[in-house]
């Protein structure tokens, strides 16, 4: 993979993530006749950068985002809440920016879609009716995968993979954790949203242990064969950490096969495995609105026109970040932000009676293995063919055996990614 520099990167990923996505509508802005509707499902990276730059292309769209939290907790950076280094707020915005520019932002659940009506369900009563309807409503888990392991069990063994309460409650136990306990965590199968996360969060709790519990220790029970970033992981882990991180895959047996909550033990192929504390996570699937809609096929996602996002089960639906099936892209914050931009554009041209035009798309992934220690993956994604695929030479990896002021400037890179984004989304 060809190497490319943080500052040329951030430069490509502004371009490509900011302006590029309107190039392909021509950034229109002059109002249409009548007023179309656009309701959006989801606040999240996905669905509040889609309702600011639709707003941005044509501020004659009459735009409601559907959100059921009156606060969106960020899954980036939520690791840092579970180690001690940042406190909830910082990670917790809200949607008073998206009102100030004149978006409707209702606070209730989407219970309900009926596509030949136009029209979206809500719990707390009534109906909104839409010309174009946007989903992104995250991840939801599948509860019934893993004998012993459903909603109930998350109460004891927590996922965090939706941050709020969960992430509060795993950084709780592990603050209450004796030293010298063990920390379990399990990571699903692909896909799942954020690759890297566990490994991230593997990285941080055992920074945490290192100062303040240092006896303890950390199993990783992989149902996979290796995981994202994995070579530069484990060299931070060796360096950093040597002898707290035990890491187990699925050829050394790695799979949890069932879980007692109760007994706070993972039964895998070959042995138990008991910890003092357990993140487990379970495998996903498209948020619940859109399997209630019928949008999802036999993997449990959406599948979508990759140049609009279109839902190809139902026209008029466009369906994006986690949710949705745009491999090879993965399943992260920045990937949903970039796809945002790319929707909206072809919203407003297609709202217009305009070609949509053909889109590129960016995503990079920081991840912090130490508080001043960042690792980073970037990739620029093209359209052939009907399909997203990688561009070549486009991709960039942080290097191996780097210095500590290398990894320095990463973990900076990593904070003013992520403060960067928000902003965009929120402010």
């Amino acid at each position: 993979m060809t190497r490319i520099t943080r500052r040329s990167f951030s430069k490509m990923a502004g371009a490509l993530g900011a302006t590029a996505a309107m190039s392909l509508a021509g950034y229109p802005r002059m109002a249409a006749a009548a007023s179309p509707r656009v309701v959006v499902v989801g606040g999240g990276f996905g669905g509040a950068t889609l309702a600011r730059y639709l707003h941005g292309f044509d501020s004659n769209i009459k735009m409601t985002l559907i959100e059921q939290s009156k606060s969106f907790v960020t899954c980036p950076f939520s690791n840092t809440v579970i180690a001690g280094m940042n406190k909830i707020d910082r990670v917790t915005h809200g949607y008073d920016g998206l009102r100030g520019l004149g978006i409707d932002v209702v606070h209730d659940t989407a219970t309900g879609i009926d596509p030949a009506k136009k029209t979206v369900s809500l719990k707390g009563g009534g109906t909104l009716g839409y010309d174009r309807l946007v989903l992104s409503p995250g991840i939801a888990f599948k509860w019934d995968a893993i004998e012993g392991y459903d909603e109930k069990a998350s109460g004891s063994l927590p996922h965090a993979w939706k941050a709020g309460p969960q992430t509060l409650l795993l950084r709780k136990q592990l603050e209450a954790m004796p030293d010298g306990g063990v920390f379990i965590i399990s990571p699903p199968v692909n896909p799942f949203r954020c690759p890297p996360g566990p490994a991230e969060r593997v990285s941080l709790v055992a920074s945490y242990f290192k100062t303040h519990k240092p006896r303890s220790k950390i199993l990783v029970l992989d149902p996979k064969e290796k995981f994202s970033k994995q070579g530069l992981f484990t060299e931070g882990w060796k360096q950093l950490y040597p002898g707290m991180i035990d890491y187990m895959n699925l050829s050394n047996d790695g799979r949890v096969l069932r879980v007692d909550a109760k007994g706070m033990t993972l039964h895998t192929d070959f042995a138990e495995h008991k910890g003092d504390v357990i993140n487990f996570i379970p495998p996903q699937k498209a948020g619940a609105i859109a399997e209630t809609a019928g949008l999802t096929n036999d993997s449990g996602w959406c599948p979508v026109d990759q140049r609009t996002f279109e839902s190809t089960v139902h026209k008029g639906i466009h369906v994006i970040g986690d949710t949705s099936i745009a491999s090879p892209m993965p399943k992260s914050g920045f990937a949903a932000n970039t796809q945002a931009k790319v929707c909206a554009a072809a919203l407003a041209a297609m709202l217009k009676g305009e070609d949509p035009g053909t889109p590129k798309f960016v995503n990079t992934c920081y991840s912090l293995v130490a508080p001043d220690y960042g690792i980073s993956v970037a990739m620029v994604y093209g359209f052939d063919k009907g399909k997203i695929v990688k561009i070549k030479g486009s991709g960039g990896l942080s290097p191996s055996g780097a210095p500590a002021a290398v990894r320095k400037r990463e973990a900076d890179y990593a904070r003013g990614w992520y403060d960067s984004i928000t902003r965009e989304m929120f402010a």
